[in-house]
């Protein structure tokens, strides 16, 4: 079994077979399930904004699109990933 400790391993599927066989042979970190997790309780935010091109947001969003996931929690999570390591290697 394959342990996927970031969203970058998870690769683009070209049909549900192809997906099925790797879910098959991978499990997900249990902190990447966890900030997975929408609307946990208690939580704080704010909303910024951020300018981006339009074509790099389309692409994100169909990315998100392939993982079932909302592409600003994505985002989020992409920045808490990148953040721990910047921090880790410190």
């Amino acid at each position: 079994m394959n342990l996927v400790m970031s969203w970058e391993e998870v690769p683009l599927f070209d049909s549900e077979a192809d997906e099925a066989v790797f879910w098959s042979e991978s499990f997900m970190d249990v902190r990447l399930m966890e900030g997975a997790v929408a609307g946990v309780e208690g939580s704080e935010s704010v909303t910024i904004t951020l300018r981006m091109d339009p074509r790099m947001l389309a692409r994100i969003k169909r990315l998100a699109r392939s993982r079932y996931l909302n592409y600003q929690s994505m985002i989020k999570q992409w920045l808490g990933e990148r953040l721990e390591a910047e921090l880790r290697d410190r």
